[in-house]
């Protein structure tokens, strides 16, 4: 269903679990700038009824699942640390070149969200079926389902508002560049790579 071209392997959720501070602390993070980015949209196309909605819609359920990750945070005695660069969505972000119609710029920003939270999906989905802590595996089989809505969302809107053909196109080739990011940085204690 993600079209993700290279899976995660299961081993990572064992990093992850010997690493819990720092993979709770990059996740609080990636729920607080996935909230700045729906904000960002907002700004910069306020015109796009729709997506003002729905970008309102995810801002506030994005700084709601990092309440509830600072709150994991918490009762385990920890605080949240320092926000890290965040590598994965910086390589992303370069993929795409910086000119071009307003319109297929949006596109461009809106399938990198979805494909951040494709990755997201699926990595949620690998510590849920493979971390001993059964309560955070039940918390990331919640949040897993709550990513592929706001991935299908993603793309979708790119969809409404730009070419489908070349959405689509777009999004392959942003797959295939994903897969070479992800063989690079997938094995360390962050959500994303």
């Amino acid at each position: 269903m993600l079209g993700l071209k290279l899976p995660t392997d299961p081993r990572w959720a064992n990093v992850a679990e010997k690493n819990i501070e720092e993979i709770l602390t990059d996740h609080a993070y990636c729920e607080q700038k996935a909230a700045s980015t729906a904000i960002s949209l907002i700004i910069g196309y306020p015109e796009k009824s729709e997506l003002v909605d729905k970008m309102t819609a995810l801002a506030r359920e994005e700084m709601g699942h990092f309440q509830m990750v600072h709150n994991r945070i918490m009762q385990r005695g920890l605080t949240l640390g320092r926000e890290r660069r965040d590598e994965y969505v910086h390589e992303l972000q370069s993929y795409f070149p910086k000119d071009g119609h307003r319109d297929k710029r949006l596109a461009q920003k809106l399938l990198i969200c979805a494909l951040i939270e494709a990755r997201s999906c699926e990595r949620f989905k690998v510590l849920s079926e493979n971390i001993e802590d059964q309560e955070l595996a039940s918390f990331y089989n919640t949040l897993m389902v709550s990513e592929a809505n706001h991935y299908t969302m993603f793309i979708t809107l790119a969809r409404k508002y730009y070419d489908r053909a070349k959405v689509d196109e777009m999004w392959e080739g942003l797959l295939q560049f994903e897969a070479e990011v992800m063989a690079k940085l997938g094995t360390s204690e962050r959500i994303h790579g």
